[in-house]
């Protein structure tokens, strides 16, 4: 799980890498200037890091599947050799899936007013600004929608699922929440992220509401995550006792 967790925070760094910057630029001066290639850049790590976001909690939730489900044969399955696959597979295919919709944005006509209403370059606002008939990029990007998205949030759902029936069958209180506390965690993280995602996505925003939600899933997110993880992690929470005592003890 330590293992996931990693490439889980290096993914929120980059996601905040990517966004941060150019935002607190047009918070402060109120607008910002970036080029075509900038932005389709942008765009381009910026879809990619979300995507991929979607599959490594989709392999955590399997992690967790095999943790609870299947406890005896979890270190034979879940080794150090099929995390480094199925990680590396992550990271190839979404950057290599991605690729395809920058390149097919590129060949967009802008004819202007190139000035786009949200505070970095994602997909809609793009589209707006654009000139060509974007009807086949739309279908194109519903497409790959169904294998990074939403059959990821498919098979969480199931492997959860099976969890809980699981947890059900543990005939001890104590036992079925010490159980729960190591999915709890991962589930909070999947909620936020895809809650906000559906919204965002699904439901028709306007405006200043489609600006606060695109601000929760790629800034507020990767913030909580670390959060998340860190208060529920019982070594963490051991590393915060010996550095508050000896902290006191130093004073």
């Amino acid at each position: 799980m330590y293992f996931f967790l990693t490439q889980l925070s290096t993914l929120d760094i980059l996601l905040s890498t990517i966004i941060v910057p150019n935002m607190l630029q047009v918070v402060l001066y109120e607008g910002s200037f970036v080029s075509f290639k900038g932005c389709l850049t942008q765009f381009y790590c910026f879809s990619a890091s979300e995507s991929l976001e979607c599959l490594l909690l989709t392999v955590m939730s399997y992690d967790r599947y095999q943790a609870i489900c299947n406890p005896l044969k979890y270190t034979l399955v879940m080794d150090l050799t099929f995390c480094i696959k199925a990680v590396l597979l992550c990271w190839g295919t979404i950057f290599a899936v991605m690729l395809t919709i920058a390149v097919t944005m590129s060949y967009l006509w802008f004819c202007g007013p190139n000035v786009i209403d949200h505070f970095f370059c994602d997909f809609d606002p793009l589209l707006e600004l654009s000139c060509s008939d974007t009807f086949f990029l739309k279908i194109e990007d519903i497409m790959l929608a169904v294998p990074c998205v939403l059959c990821p949030f498919i098979v969480i759902i199931v492997s959860y699922v099976y969890i809980i029936f699981t947890i059900l069958k543990i005939p001890s209180v104590t036992g079925r929440q010490k159980t729960f506390s190591t999915c709890s965690s991962h589930l909070a993280v999947v909620s936020l992220y895809y809650g906000s995602l559906i919204i965002i996505y699904l439901f028709p925003n306007k405006g200043n509401v489609k600006k606060i939600l695109s601000l929760f899933y790629t800034v507020v997110t990767p913030l909580l995550n670390p959060m998340i993880y860190s208060l529920s992690n019982r070594d963490i929470k051991q590393a915060f006792k010996k550095l508050k005592s000896k902290m006191s003890s130093a004073l």
